[in-house]
């Protein structure tokens, strides 16, 4: 199973991308992120939707796993995730893609082991499961541990601690809004 995580955001929405072997184990496939450049907020709506869009037709995903929305001090900023998200399931479901969707409390809890886990420890974390030979920005390790978190949820009995991984590259893609 191929496994399509993203971390949404209105400026910069991670992606990445890991398939679940048959003995259960990951592989790295890519990561990267989709920055939407300073245009108004529908160019950049649109540029996460032909980024998602972009990544699905090269990489094939069976599925999108993604981070629920959560209540930001700042509401305006949190209407604005919410509907770059929104562009990313959209690509997604014009995709036929089926859709997961984890909080930020279970992503963390299931790749660092507890739910307050900060940035750097997710990247620390992802970049020990996958292998790496270096932490990815910290948008792609987010979306990456969305991948994660599902693979671990959906695959019964996935032996997280076992994951193994080949390549180390992400990619940032730029889309002109």
């Amino acid at each position: 199973m191929r496994i399509l995580g993203i971390d949404p955001g209105s400026r910069v929405t991670g992606f990445g991308v890991v398939q679940v072997l048959r003995n259960g184990r990951l592989h790295y496939v890519v990561s990267g992120c989709i920055r939407t450049g300073k245009g108004d907020l529908a160019s950049r709506l649109k540029a996460v939707y032909d980024g998602v869009t972009e990544v699905v037709a090269s990489y094939q995903p069976a599925i999108l796993a993604i981070e629920k929305v959560f209540m930001a001090r700042n509401a305006d900023s949190a209407l604005k995730l919410g509907q770059a998200r929104g562009a990313a399931l959209c690509a997604a479901v014009n995709h036929t893609l089926p859709v997961a969707e984890y909080t930020a409390l279970q992503i963390k809890r299931t790749v660092v082991g507890k739910g307050s886990a900060e940035k750097r420890q997710v990247q620390h974390m992802v970049r020990a499961l996958l292998e790496l030979d270096a932490a990815p920005p910290t948008d792609a390790a987010d979306a990456l541990a969305c991948a994660i978190c599902h693979a671990h949820h959906a695959v019964s009995g996935y032996p997280a601690a076992r994951s193994r991984a080949r390549g180390a590259g992400w990619r940032s893609l730029r889309v002109d809004a």
